[in-house]
């Protein structure tokens, strides 16, 4: 699979964002350069917007993301 193509807007893909985790290299491997679509901040991106997309949330929170789709 591809690249994500929302990586060049991507907060977490470039590092802006707040508490980066210790994984953040393993999670751009798994989710940003492989399985882009199994991503939450993608997900949330897709069906509300990427202005919509939490800050704080990483990609393998995908729980976070149905919730968070659900209640907005």
């Amino acid at each position: 699979m591809s690249d994500c193509p929302r990586a060049r807007e991507c907060p977490f893909y470039n590092e802006k964002m707040k508490n980066m985790p210790s994984l953040t290299l393993l999670y751009k491997i798994s989710f940003c350069m492989n399985q882009f679509d199994t991503c939450a901040r993608y997900l949330v991106a897709q069906v509300l917007g990427v202005k919509a997309v939490p800050e704080d949330l990483l990609p393998n929170q995908m729980q976070k993301a149905h919730e968070f789709i659900a209640n907005n």
